[in-house]
């Protein structure tokens, strides 16, 4: 395949279109867009064929060896990959969106959809905001059981009694008829957290008939993994629907050697017939809230409880100790990275490790942290470093896997930048490309880009997308195999990929050659019925 470079050079990413003058074009076109000799990949993990593409509109109007009409618009991809539009089934790009609906760490990753409301967390009337902010992808969403139960319960520890969990279910299905594409929890977060398997079971019952999926951030990805996977698949059983177990890790090094037997219990259930598949991001470190270093059960009642907690002798003492013993599960404090404070006089912890960040104010790590907190009222954001590469790279491999990025969206300038993010936000689907199937081939080309597009869109009932098919929407993503990768760094995340060349966005060309051409492009998406 010709190089990104020997193809800049040799056509400009080129809009191959008369330049002698109007009179030489013709008066009409087959196509708005035709694509040219690229290696054509339709979002299964079968190889890719040199072909043609024609696109009128926003949909995919001929796929052939040799499209003999003309485009409007032709782009000559030859030595380049031609993919359906990357889809991130586990993404938290709803986070800021409003700020910036161009959505710049998206596109330029290839990203054309983005799964939202996870990890029980979720808008009301989401869809319909999307619809009148126009941003550059588009977005489907989940209904998350955090929110719900937050709305009718609210923070407090307790079971919901009968008549909340009528309430609650309820709600579910008023979004399921509203077009969330599924229900996620989140079980390390508070209200989530305090929500009974029963509970959960009630509430995704409305799943089963749509085939929509339970996506759950586990109730433990440490030393109880497998025990939560195990309620995952309870859930899933006793409500009838498919499963999503979000950013699957085995999180710790005493838990690294846990992996197969969590592999084993997901094959078991599959075998027996619960529909269940996993996704993951492609590093070794994950990115939360501060307040996740300390246990479910101080955060009962919200902020206010928490903080007052901290401060409350009868209890101090236990809440230090069980947090001493997570970031010694991490490796210690230097695992711990803060990547986002609200109190404008600890912006120099931002990018920092506690260990060092502490050593060097002359603090007590776990009070400097206590500190942050305080002063931010519970707003700090971390990152955690206790994920194993060779886990990482069988977890990507595995037949049942889907990649996600669990990040948000950003740009390297404007209000989006800020503070130190996970790189993920900003680098995951290049760097699988780039990393695991190029350097390490722990993925066949096509094996990846059916995880990034075809698998999610099935998975979420977007039926027209992740497929490049006669008659399917016109998202694609056009980059260059020999040099994708990411370059956002946890040191210096504010960098975007290379190597992606094009990306359409429901027919629009909205990334050509490095520069943004349009927004606006992106839709709210509803999932088929079933």
């Amino acid at each position: 395949m010709k190089s990104r470079r020997e193809f800049v050079q040799s056509t400009g990413l080129g809009i191959l279109a008369l330049a002698a003058g109007p009179q030489f074009l013709p008066r009409r076109h087959a196509f708005d867009l035709v694509i040219r000799g690229g290696t054509v990949f339709n979002g299964t993990d079968f190889p890719g064929r040199e072909m043609d593409v024609g696109i009128s509109g926003d949909r995919i109007a001929a796929i052939a060896e040799r499209i003999t009409e003309r485009g409007a618009e032709e782009l000559d991809a030859r030595g380049l990959a031609v993919a359906p539009g990357f889809i991130d089934i586990h993404s938290h790009g709803d986070s800021n969106l409003d700020e910036d609906p161009r959505a710049e760490s998206l596109i330029r990753q290839g990203i054309t959809t983005i799964i939202v409301g996870q990890d029980g967390d979720s808008t009301t009337d989401l869809l319909a905001s999307i619809e009148r902010l126009a941003p550059s992808v588009n977005v489907a969403s989940m209904v998350g059981l955090g929110s719900v139960r937050g709305s009718v319960v609210g923070e407090d520890n307790r079971p919901a009694t009968a008549d909340e969990i009528e309430r609650m279910t309820a709600l579910v299905e008023a979004a399921l008829a509203a077009g969330a594409c599924g229900a996620s929890s989140g079980l390390e977060y508070t209200p989530g957290a305090f929500a009974s398997r029963d509970e959960l079971i009630a509430l995704c019952r409305p799943l089963a008939r749509r085939r929509l999926a339970y996506a759950t951030h586990m109730r433990n990805e440490d030393d109880r993994v497998l025990e939560a996977i195990d309620e995952a698949i309870a859930v899933a059983r006793g409500a009838g629907c498919p499963l999503e177990i979000s950013h699957l890790k085995t999180q710790g090094p005493r838990n690294w050697g846990k992996l197969d037997q969590a592999f084993a219990r997901i094959e078991a259930a599959r075998a027996v017939g619960l529909d269940v598949t996993f996704d993951r991001y492609p590093y070794i470190a994950y990115q939360t809230g501060l307040t996740n270093l300390f246990p479910v059960w101080s955060r009962d009642g919200g902020t206010d409880g928490f903080l007052a907690r901290l401060s409350d002798s009868t209890v101090a003492g236990r809440i230090r100790s069980e947090t001493l013993a997570k970031v010694e599960l991490l490796g210690g404090w230097d695992n711990v990275m803060v990547t986002s404070v609200r109190a404008e006089e600890d912006r120099s912890a931002e990018g920092k490790r506690l260990g060092s960040y502490s050593q060097a104010a002359g603090l007590d790590p776990y009070e400097m942290t206590v500190l942050l907190i305080r002063r931010s009222k519970g707003n700090v954001g971390m990152v955690g470093f206790a994920m194993s590469e060779d886990n990482l790279a069988r977890i990507l491999a595995h037949p049942l896997g889907m990649v996600c990025s669990d990040g948000g969206s950003y740009a390297i300038e404007g209000p989006t930048r800020r503070g130190s993010p996970h790189p993920r936000g900003l680098g995951t689907f290049p760097r699988v490309l780039g990393r695991y199937v190029r350097e390490r081939k722990v993925l066949s080309l096509g094996q990846a880009i059916s995880k990034m597009s075809g698998f999610p869109a099935a998975r979420t009932r977007l039926a027209d997308r992740g497929r490049l098919v006669g008659g399917g929407a016109a998202d694609l993503v056009i980059f260059d195999p020999a040099t994708v990768q990411d370059r956002a760094t946890f040191e210096q995340p504010f960098q975007y990929p290379v190597g992606i060349s094009v990306v359409i966005v429901n027919g629009s060309v909205v990334l050509r050659d490095g520069e943004r051409r349009g927004t606006g492009t992106g839709r709210a998406l509803r999932p088929a019925e079933s």
